[in-house]
Parts: structure tokens; sequence; C-alpha cells
């Protein structure tokens, strides 16, 4: 068992095979050498930690990522489990960054990629909340600089 402790404090006890479905981790108890120790997760709120376990518990048994996998179709759980509010779901794909576990982090951007396909620049714009700060001129000079991509 591994004792997995979040930024504001929360203690999780999970399964070392659970656990080392991060890299990050799997690394910290190879250098530790110590199976009664708090690995401390810093950058990972409780509550992003308890979905990430809930995700490496799931997926327990597949085979290690390598690095030539891409995520092409996502499973039917896979696809219920990323369908999360924006701030979340970023806060996800930046655990998964952070604590190496490439199969989420893949799922995260191409949930995400699916998020702003085919979209227009107002679509992105009004999806992600981000204001247009440009003047009509600037927009017009970026468009006509970039009318080779249409």
């Amino acid at each position: 068992m591994v004792r997995l402790c979040s930024s504001d404090n929360k203690e999780f006890v999970v399964d070392n095979d659970i656990a080392e479905r991060s890299i990050l981790i799997k690394n910290m108890l190879g250098d530790l050498g110590d199976s009664e120790a708090t690995i401390p997760l810093p950058k990972v709120s409780g509550a992003i930690l308890s979905k990430i376990i809930e995700y490496m518990t799931y997926h327990r048994n597949d085979p290690p990522a390598s690095d030539d996998d891409t995520v092409t179709d996502i499973t039917a759980w896979d696809s219920e489990f990323i369908k999360l509010d924006q701030g979340t779901l970023f806060e996800i794909i930046l655990a998964a960054n952070y604590m190496d576990i490439k199969s989420l982090l893949d799922l995260g951007c191409k949930h995400v990629a699916d998020m702003i396909k085919g979209k227009s620049v107002e679509e992105l714009r009004t999806l992600f909340s981000i204001e247009n700060d440009f003047t009509p001129e600037e927009e017009e000079r970026i468009r006509k600089e970039n009318s080779w991509l249409e």
C-alpha cells in the first residue's frame, strides 16, 4: 500500500500497482525504498487526486503506455470519465502531466482537441471565455497575413 498526500493535505491509501500507473510515483517509490513513506503531491489537489485514483484503479491491469502509443479510440468508460467541467478537465490534464500518466494525459488532450475541432475563432472565444482584445484593424491585418490558412 502507498500513501499519497495531496496539496491540501488529503491522504489516500492505494495499492502499489494502482499508484505505479504514475511514472512519478513509481520512480519515487523506487528512490525511497520505504513502503511506509507518504508521497507528497504538492501540485495536485485532493479532489483531482481522487479522480486520478479512480482512473488509475480502472486501468490498473492495462499494459504500460509507451511513447509511441497514441489515443485513437476512447472507450465508453473513458468517454464518461472525461466528461468534466473545463476547470476540472484542465486540472486533470496538468496533474496527469505532472504525475507522468501518459494515457490520462493523452485522453484529456484528445478530449480538448475534439472540443475545439471545427469551431470558429468566435466559438472558441466563447467556449474558453477569451476576451477579444484586438482592434478591428489588428484583426483584419492578422486575417490578411494568414489568408493562406483558408
